[in-house]
């Protein structure tokens, strides 16, 4: 897809996101999952012995997989509002459900993901975007078993996942669209 193709995709995508219709929510049940992770390494060296990610999908696993990205302090589940899904994965709308497999994992320290807050308190390994974006994308690769995403798009902290997801892999999909991330790069963002 050209530069040009990516850029124009975003933009309509990111205007359906922001506009949005009176359209009520259309689409498939959402399925909730879990995959656990042994021995997550994090990037100060630290190691988890099992770490728990949590995700809702939406949708076929044979259809293009699309990744959704949380804020902070939210979970993949709450993307699923009426002015966010119900203007994105209905019948005939950007990220219809009945073509996507849509992807709302919970992000590392959130949801119903492993997080401080489980009992280890500050014991929990130091963990920045880097582990969030490592943990999402060992659940897209090893456990969902997917090899090329259509769409990595997320809101406010998953909007800065996904400049890292651009960054750190960016022939594994072909279109990021980060809405409201932080308006510079925030390297000491840390859970």
């Amino acid at each position: 897809m050209t530069f040009f193709r990516r850029v124009a995709y975003a933009v309509g995508l990111a205007s359906a996101c922001l506009i949005g219709t009176s359209q009520a929510a259309d689409y498939p049940k959402p399925v909730k999952g879990e995959w656990v992770v042994n021995d997550f390494r994090f990037h100060t060296g630290q190691v988890l012995p099992a770490l728990r990610l949590n995700y809702t999908t939406l949708g076929a696993p044979t259809g293009e997989p699309v990744l959704v990205l949380h804020g902070t302090a939210g979970s993949g589940a709450r993307m699923l509002t009426p002015a966010f899904a119900g203007e994105l994965f209905g019948p005939g709308q950007p990220l219809d459900a009945s073509r996507h497999f849509i992807i709302l994992p919970d992000a590392l320290g959130a949801g119903d993901s492993s997080k401080p807050s489980d009992g280890m308190r500050m014991a929990f390994p130091k963990y920045n975007y880097d582990d969030m974006v490592q943990a999402q994308y060992r659940l897209v690769r090893e456990h969902l078993g997917i090899r090329h995403l259509r769409v990595v798009i997320g809101n406010s902290m998953g909007g800065m996942q996904a400049w890292m997801w651009a960054q750190k892999y960016p022939d594994f999909m072909d279109v990021v669209v980060p809405m409201g991330p932080c308006r510079r790069p925030c390297p000491d963002a840390t859970g």
